[in-house]
């Protein structure tokens, strides 16, 4: 049994996500899940990786606005 603790829900562009933070016999943990059309794809955050996936994602972040503007072309 999962007890939830936290429900998210943000659209970006075509793409939805899901941030769950739930809670079972063996811990807590964050499934975050991408939805796109018909097609879901899932990863298991456990909580004691929360921050270092969080340190992960900022870096990122810190990285893309390092970089400026992406230009992508978009073909139709």
């Amino acid at each position: 049994m999962e007890d939830k603790l936290l429900n998210e829900r943000i659209q970006i562009e075509r793409k939805i996500f899901y941030f769950d933070l739930k809670e079972n016999p063996r811990g807590r943990f964050l499934r975050i899940t991408e939805e796109v059309g018909r097609r879901r794809d899932t990863i298991i955050i456990p909580s004691t990786g929360l921050e270092l996936f969080r340190d992960t994602v900022d870096q990122a972040i810190q990285t893309d606005k390092d970089l400026g503007e992406c230009e992508v072309e978009i073909s139709e």
